[in-house]
Formats: C-alpha cells, structure tokens, sequence
C-alpha cells in the first residue's frame, strides 16, 4: 500500500475513532441514567413494601383486637336480659315481710330459700362470663358507671359520694352493662386535701457532716 492511499484513509480513520470515542461517552451517560432510574425505582419498591407490611401489621391488631372483643362481650345482649330476671327475684324475695318469713311453714322457707339459691346461681354464672355487680355504696360518684337519680343532703359525708343504690348496676369487661342508679350526697365537705410534710427531726450528725 503506497504512502498517497495511507494519507487517503488517514481521515476516515481518524474520524471513526473519534465517532468510536463519541459512543463509548454515550454509553456511560447511558448507564449512568439507567442506574438512576432503577436505584429510584428501588425506593419506591421498597418504600411500597413497607406500606403494605405496615397496612398489614394494622389489620392483624384490629383483627385481633375485634377478635378479643368477640369473646369478650359475646354475651353482653343476652346478659343484659338476664339482668331484668335476677332483678325480678331480689323484688320477690325483698317483697316477703321479715313476719311472713319468721311466721312460715318449711314450705314457705324452703321457697324463699330456693328462689334466693336461684338469684346467687344466676349472678355468679353472669360472673363467670365477666359480668360484675355494682354497689358503689360509700364510693364517689362516677358519670362512667352511676347514674344519679338524686341528691341528698348530708353534710357528714364529702359531696359527690353515693349514700343510697336505688338499683345497681353491672359492668361486662370495661365497658357498662347497666350503670348503677343511686343517690348521692350534696352540701357536704370537699375532699380532703393532702397534709403537708412535716419536717423530720434534725439529724445533729449529718449536719457535721456537711
């Protein structure tokens, strides 16, 4: 190959290294972009991943949680029928004068004593299904669990107390079956408030110490 051929294809040469050159570039800028995009689309996958694990970890304790509660007051519409029988038998038994019961037969007795067997069974079989008795007697009046029916004045007990249970209440778990209907007492002294501190004795030693 002569000299004049060489120096012909010199350029043509040189310009495919050049486009050679050209393409090698694009070819980085390329994988940059697509390295990029598939980092970013990475996020949001994991970004995803981690709504749904959350949206599913949601589910599982509201499921558990209605599950709970499932059990739990299962038998609160049929308990709270029974209340109106267990009430039915207490009106009964405090319907006997103390003369009639005193003055009966065995018969008699023995009714009464089985009519008052039959509300102790019936109260605790609601119990053992976590149906509970109020009688907040002497306790402080709670909105959550009494309802007031009327006030009475009483100045030797702290206002706000409940002095008399018309009808009590029961509860199932934390929730309220039936509040328990009483009086409570008005115009009486607030509850006391905390003594203060009284200073201990000095401690003649510790004061050498310091």
């Amino acid at each position: 190959m002569s000299d004049q051929t060489k120096d012909e294809r010199a350029p043509e040469e040189i310009e495919a290294t050049q486009a050679s050159g050209e393409r090698a570039e694009g070819g980085v800028d390329g994988d940059y972009e697509a390295l990029v995009r598939l980092l970013k689309e990475n996020e949001e996958l994991k970004d995803r991943a981690l709504r749904t694990a959350a949206e599913m970890e949601n589910l599982r304790r509201r499921t558990a949680r209605d599950v709970h509660d499932a059990r739990s007051y299962a038998v609160a519409n049929f308990a709270r029928d029974m209340l109106s029988v267990s009430d039915n038998l207490r009106r009964a038994l405090d319907a006997i004068p103390a003369e009639a019961k005193a003055a009966g037969d065995a018969g008699f007795k023995a009714l009464i004593e089985g009519v008052d067997l039959t509300e102790r069974a019936m109260l605790s079989a609601l119990e053992r299904h976590g149906v509970k008795k109020l009688a907040p007697e002497g306790e402080k009046f709670d909105p959550n669990f009494h309802q007031a029916m009327y006030e009475v004045p009483n100045p030797d007990v702290p206002a706000g107390t409940v002095v008399q249970v018309v009808q009590p209440g029961y509860s199932i778990g934390e929730r309220v079956l039936r509040p328990a209907m009483v009086g409570v007492a008005k115009g009486g002294p607030k509850a006391a408030a905390e003594a203060p501190v009284e200073p201990g004795p000095v401690n003649e030693q510790a004061e050498k110490d310091a």
